[in-house]
């Protein structure tokens, strides 16, 4: 019996308000064999976020308990609230031979690239960084500090783009997804990943010969 590929790993980032979020959930809908990592954070839910789907919502306490137990791959303080990626969930997985998204900050997606050595990142970026504050403004949940701050961070980890693998610029939701796609489906059939079934090519025409038959 053989055991299963390992699976592929797709890491997703972006300033806060650039809409990765949204294209995840997007390709999730179309790739419905694509995994999702859903990870741990002391803030409360924004409107519409459901536990367990969009993050596990857990008490400061639970996730101190947790990080003590070892149980995260990487955790990020961001803003006064904790988050963490369970690093049991995305090696069974990926272990398991399916493929994961997971939808981290820069700063996590980096710890998690140094901690596995495998993934392909993404960087989602706003058409600008006006565009960028807008849909922050949009969404109601900050106030004039916080903003200030966001738009602060948002041009640092712009400036980090250098070791992600690809980048994306989300000026239409619908195109975006279609990149990202395209991005995933690449890097399945990367060479590496198609060993195996050219060996069964091969091995077929070997077979083939036994009986007679020769395929040019």
């Amino acid at each position: 019996m053989t055991m299963p590929k390992r699976g592929v790993m797709m890491v997703v980032s972006a300033p806060s308000g650039a809409g990765k979020t949204t294209l995840c959930r997007e390709l999730l809908k179309i790739v419905p064999a694509l995994h999702f990592s859903v990870s741990y954070t002391t803030r409360p839910p924004r409107h519409r976020e459901k536990n367990g789907k969009d993050y596990f919502f857990v008490s400061p306490e639970e996730f101190e308990r947790m990080e003590r137990r070892g149980e995260f791959i990487e955790r990020e303080e961001i803003f006064g609230n904790l988050y963490g990626t369970s690093r049991n969930d995305i090696e069974s997985v990926l272990a398991g031979g399916d493929d994961l998204l997971l939808d981290v900050d820069t700063r996590g997606a980096k710890n998690l690239k140094q901690a596995l050595n495998e993934g392909i990142y993404v960087f989602i970026l706003p058409p600008s960084l006006q565009v960028l504050e807008e849909r922050l403004r949009r969404r109601g949940s900050e106030d004039e500090p916080s903003m200030i701050r966001r738009l602060e961070c948002a041009i640092d980890e712009i400036n980090d783009n250098y070791w992600y693998d690809y980048i994306i610029f989300n000026d239409k939701v619908n195109v975006s997804v279609s990149v990202l796609q395209s991005i995933y489906v690449a890097e399945k059939n990367r060479r590496i990943r198609q060993l195996d079934k050219v060996a069964e090519v091969i091995r077929s025409k070997e077979e083939n010969r036994t009986d007679g038959k020769d395929y040019r």
